[in-house]
């Protein structure tokens, strides 16, 4: 424990040569989790779900929080997440779109205009760690552009619009894609300018932006880096996503 802490200072003074700031995105509805409440402020362990993130990202290196939530929701959060929480380095919240691009390119313009690297989140993921945070910081300053990963367990098969399998990868050559996603900062706002100058060309030929590592890789033609994270690092989607939250925070609790 008292190596990770001397680890973890050793980053925060490296860090503070380069100013990162954090978007963290709580703007879905959340309806696979089949509940009225938005997913953000469903309570795992008597705390909104949003809470864990943040906390982490309280706790780390990272310069600035831009929150973005869904619109209208936004003086909610300050009242009800930010403030009680005590989460000072939130600098801003911002309005979600209709669409995740869009909530994050909201999130973009509240970044700092002097912010060096910039690490967005699901703030869906409440498992985020120091340790992944710091191997990011570790992966973009040597590659521009990388995203928390983990290889796949199971095999997977590629199906056919009727259902039928068609080929399987290489399960070493496939990873299952998780957040935070970390950019340079001047990279990922040239790469969100050129997704909405196009989006309306992309959804015209059914191109479904789902992360940010695709316009920076295929509008920029940028290469981002997998740095391994860890497969606790899950987003709650569904009910029994709660249920396995619920054992992880048993190791994973930030606010212990």
């Amino acid at each position: 424990m008292g190596a990770e802490k001397n680890i973890g200072n050793e980053k925060k003074a490296e860090a503070k040569r380069a100013k990162t700031a954090a978007v963290v995105l709580a703007a879905g509805r959340g309806k696979r989790m089949k509940s009225d409440v938005p997913k953000q402020y469903l309570l795992l362990n008597g705390r909104p779900l949003i809470c864990y993130a943040l906390k982490v990202f309280q706790d780390s290196f990272i310069d600035e929080i831009v929150l973005v939530t869904e619109a209208g929701e936004e003086e909610r959060c300050r009242r009800q997440i930010v403030e009680p929480f005590g989460f000072s380095k939130v600098t801003a919240v911002a309005a979600g779109g209709s669409e995740r691009y869009f909530s994050v390119a909201n999130g973009l313009k509240a970044v700092s205009a002097d912010c060096d690297y910039i690490f967005i989140h699901d703030g869906a993921r409440p498992f985020v760690t120091q340790e992944i945070l710091n191997r990011a910081l570790d992966a973009v300053k040597r590659d521009g552009a990388c995203v928390a990963a983990m290889p796949v367990k199971d095999t997977i098969r590629i199906a056919d619009e009727n259902g039928f399998s068609v080929s399987t990868p290489r399960r070493d050559r496939v990873w299952q894609m998780q957040t935070p996603q970390v950019f340079d900062a001047s990279l990922i706002r040239a790469a969100y300018d050129r997704l909405l100058q196009e989006a309306d060309r992309l959804a015209a030929e059914g191109i479904q932006v789902t992360d940010d590592a695709m316009p920076v890789e295929t509008l920029l033609h940028h290469p981002v880096r997998l740095f391994p994270a860890s497969y606790e690092n899950i987003k709650i989607t569904t009910p029994e996503d709660l249920i396995t939250a619920q054992g992880f925070l048993q190791r994973l609790d930030p606010f212990r």
